[in-house]
């Protein structure tokens, strides 16, 4: 795609934390994920899974300022760093027009490809002081979108950290449950 991996990304927003914590500014940290994506790679093939990435990377880079940062983390995950925030609304006002530039039809090998994208959200430096508290928040806020239905933008609020916190809770004392053979199944007519 010719787009910033990760580690010129974690680059990026190191200078870019850097500056906003000097000038007192705001960033903000969208995490992108193709909603469709594997099935296209599946019945299409990578081949034309990776022109339709290359095609929705010149799209994306299309909606963003030079100031700011697109990045493919890998697969269909896309990254874009916003620097010198003005407002919350800002962030959101972006991820519709990716949404938007990214629904509109890719014509590869006579194929006419739709896709969408789910959007998680992080600001700096409300929902993280750091690289890796800001992607992982963001990267949870994208989950969190993915689990409302898909094809929208989600910001992180401290909720999803709890419930997260709570499902791998539930998850471990599942699997010590069926481990230990306390679990047993009961009909009721």
């Amino acid at each position: 795609t010719g787009l910033a991996n990760r580690s010129l990304l974690h680059e990026h927003l190191r200078l870019a934390i850097a500056r906003a914590e000097r000038d007192r500014s705001r960033l903000g940290l969208l995490f992108l994920d193709l909603d469709q994506f594997k099935s296209i790679n599946d019945t299409l093939g990578h081949d034309v899974g990776d022109l339709l990435l290359k095609e929705l990377a010149v799209r994306l880079q299309s909606c963003i300022r030079a100031t700011d940062t697109l990045a493919r983390l890998g697969g269909d995950e896309f990254v874009v760093l916003l620097n010198g925030l003005q407002q919350r609304e800002d962030c959101a006002r972006l991820a519709t027009k990716l949404m938007q530039v990214l629904e509109a039809p890719v014509d590869i090998s006579g194929a006419s490809l739709h896709v969408n994208t789910s959007i998680g959200i992080a600001l700096f430096p409300e929902d993280g002081g750091s690289i890796e508290a800001l992607m992982k928040n963001a990267d949870m806020a994208l989950y969190a979108a993915k689990e409302a239905g898909k094809n929208r933008h989600e910001f992180f609020h401290a909720a999803m950290s709890e419930n997260a916190s709570r499902r791998r809770e539930l998850e471990t004392a599942l699997r010590e449950a069926l481990a230990n053979e306390d679990l047993s199944l009961h009909y009721q007519a």
